[in-house]
């Protein structure tokens, strides 16, 4: 997809433990994840970067599940299983809907 300075972490535990020493320009939180599931680390971004885009990944497709996320702060979300090209789509949704150039 073009992009290649990518951080990844196994969980959400790990992904904060990053957050201390980056600052990443886009998330993809799956939110089920061991340690500390996806929504539990999209509020915890939340309460240290406001700005920052995050898109939410997963199989929860629920029209409520949605909302909660979206509450907690995502920017948008995507349900698998997706493509790369879907994927692609919705990082470039997301990012020319806050103003970022793609």
């Amino acid at each position: 997809m073009g992009h290649s300075d990518i951080l990844e972490a196994g969980d959400g535990v790990e992904a904060l433990n990053l957050l201390a020493t980056q600052t990443p320009d886009l998330f993809l939180v799956d939110w089920n994840m061991p340690n500390m599931d996806g929504l539990t680390l999209v509020k915890n971004i939340r309460t240290k970067n406001t700005t920052v885009p995050i898109i939410m990944v997963t199989t929860e497709a629920e029209k409520t599940r949605v909302v909660e996320a979206i509450k907690a702060g995502v920017n948008n979300y995507v349900v698998k299983p997706f493509t790369a090209e879907t994927l692609g789509d919705k990082i470039k949704q997301t990012l020319t809907k806050m103003g970022v150039a793609v």
